[in-house]
Order: C-alpha cells, then sequence, then structure tokens
C-alpha cells in the first residue's frame, strides 16, 4: 500500500500550543531512560518568537530533565516544522544537537496532537492530559501509519495517578542523558 505524503499542520497557533504536553507514546529513543514514566514537554513561548522546551522524565524515583530551545525551520513560512537545539551533556552545556519537530496534526481545541520528523526515526503521541481515550490514540496511530512510519515501534508511556506537580527546575540535571549513553 502506498503511503501518503507526510504533511504538517498549516498555521499553527504557537500560543496556543504552549503549555504542558504529556507523551502518550513514543518510538523508544536512546536519549530517555528505558524505565523512564510520566514523560512530559512543557513549551513557554519567548519573547523573540523561540520557544523554551523542558522535557522531563521520571527514572528510578527521579526527576530528570534536558532544556532547550524550538524555532521554526522557515520563519516565512506556516508550516509547523520547527527545529529544536539542546546542548549536550546537560550538566556542561557545550555541544549543540539539533533535531527536527514536525507537528503533523493537532486538534482543534489543541489537546492531542501528532508529531514526528521526515526521517520517521522520531513519533510522539502527546495530550494535555496524561492519558488519552483509546479511539483518539488509535485515529493518530493510523494518521501516523499512513505517512510510514512503523507504528509497531510505537511504545506507551506509563504515567502515575495523578501525575507529578510542580514546575520547579528538577534537581538532577543530566542524569538520564548520562545513563541513556550506557542504555539505561
Amino acid at each position: 500500500m502506498a503511503t501518503k505524503e507526510m504533511e504538517v499542520v498549516k498555521g499553527l497557533d504557537l500560543q496556543k500550543y504552549m503549555g504542558r504536553w504529556y507523551e502518550i507514546a513514543s518510538f523508544p529513543s536512546r536519549n530517555q531512560p528505558k524505565d523512564g514514566i510520566d514523560t512530559r514537554a512543557t513549551y513557554t513561548l519567548k519573547d523573540d518568537s523561540t520557544v523554551h522546551v523542558l522535557n522531563e522524565t521520571f527514572s528510578g524515583g527521579k526527576r530528570g530533565f534536558i532544556e532547550g530551545t524550538a524555532y521554526k525551520a522557515d520563519p516565512s513560512s506556516d508550516e509547523a516544522k520547527l527545529k529544536v537545539k539542546f546542548y549536550v551533556p546537560p550538566f556542561l552545556p557545550i555541544i549543540p544537537v539539533v533535531g527536527d519537530y514536525w507537528v503533523l496534526y493537532v486538534d482543534d481545541d489543541y489537546q492531542y496532537a501528532l508529531v514526528g520528523q521526515p526521517s520517521k526515526k522520531y513519533l510522539w503521541i502527546l495530550c494535555r492530559q496524561n492519558h488519552m481515550d483509546e479511539e483518539i490514540y488509535n485515529q493518530l496511530v493510523k494518521m501516523a501509519e499512513d505517512v510510514g512510519y512503523d507504528v509497531k515501534k510505537l511504545h506507551k508511556t506509563r504515567h502515575t495517578d495523578p501525575p507529578p506537580e510542580g514546575d520547579e527546575a528538577p534537581k538532577d540535571k543530566g542524569v538520564w542523558w548520562l545513563k541513556s549513553i550506557f542504555g539505561k
């Protein structure tokens, strides 16, 4: 079966997209601990129209995180093709790592989203809540499959109820990144 061409959201309202998103499912990444739970991202629009990115996960009962900056790949385009830049290692940020962050779908109320990138090596299903209706989840999986993602690689992220609270800066900066290098 032929796959559709990957399209991205046009006219993404960055202001509405800001805030906390919970990772419902993703392709496993060597940049995240295998035992990570309650994974979430918090986006904050800055005065220069870039976005502060705070990615967090909990591993072994401890909060780990990495911070970065997102920006439009082409400022003159209305397509939701962003670049995200992180510096590694997080505890001594010296090496910039830039990746694609393409918003493939977001619902009208900005409550759930499908995010990928052109190589199709990474895929995220995000939601404003730490859980998602199975019917919506299946629709998003189908959208990803239709544009050529190998959805068998999707891994659902475990979340606790209630989710961890707090917006304070995590204390163990960089530990999850360092652990991920060693496959933990």
